[in-house]
């Protein structure tokens, strides 16, 4: 029994990463791709937002004498390829993906916006967004948080490295408490870091739920749309 039948998945690019931190790990990103394969096949419909951190973060621009503008711009470009490398790769293993991106590149992608996304989820096939908004200062939660609800997505995904929301980072504090569910006014008052503030106001002000998970653990995306206990809800 599929609960959510509409979802969009916002994956790190960070943990594309190979083992020295940048480029590209073949492991995780099949590892990605019979995730989103899984859920696919139980006709769930799928647009993902990836970020660019495995190849370049724009915050890292001024320690490089590269202004933030350009810098954000260099980052949006670094998730066309993240994005171009996964649909290749869902192809590769049967699902039909098609790559649109906040910026019109020719050859490449076409310009997304809400009509485009609908079309390409009508025909059964995985919508993979690239470019971030298309504007600076602006990071891929707040993309993420955008598309969700253009496309009116049932809920937003968002994958992570660790198990759920804790009451701290559980990787420096080895006693945080891990939440099942939590409010969206409660991730305030607790101060609880999500995703970035504006990301997290369009979820809320537009009622997006989230479900912050573990993507590196098989079968996760699997759980959750089916209604299984899976990291933690927020609405």
């Amino acid at each position: 029994m599929i609960k959510y039948k509409r979802i969009l998945i916002k994956l790190s690019g960070e943990s594309l990463a190979d083992t020295n931190g940048y480029g590209f790990s073949s492991e995780m990103l099949m590892h990605y791709a019979n995730e989103i394969k899984n859920a696919h096949e139980q006709g769930v419909e799928i647009a993902v937002v990836l970020g660019g951190g495995n190849i370049f973060r724009g915050i890292k621009s001024k320690n490089i004498n590269i202004d933030k503008t350009d810098g954000d711009y260099m980052g949006m470009l670094a998730t066309v390829i993240n994005s171009k490398a996964l649909q290749s790769v869902l192809k590769n293993v049967g699902v039909d993906a098609e790559l649109v991106c906040a910026l019109e590149i020719e050859g490449i992608c076409r310009k997304t916006n809400h009509i485009v996304v609908e079309k390409i989820l009508k025909q059964n096939k995985v919508c993979i967004i690239a470019g971030g908004t298309g504007n600076p200062f602006f990071t891929t939660d707040s993309a993420a948080a955008l598309r969700a609800i253009e496309m009116k997505a049932d809920i937003l995904l968002k994958g992570t490295r660790v198990d759920a929301v804790y009451s701290a980072d559980p990787e420096k504090v080895p006693n945080a408490t891990p939440f099942e569910t939590l409010t969206f006014d409660e991730v305030i008052d607790k101060e609880l870091k999500i995703m970035d503030m504006t990301a997290f106001t369009l979820c809320r002000e537009n009622n997006m739920p989230i479900v912050v998970f573990n993507i590196h653990k098989e079968g996760n995306i699997q759980k959750i749309i089916t209604g299984e206990k899976c990291g933690t809800i927020i609405n």
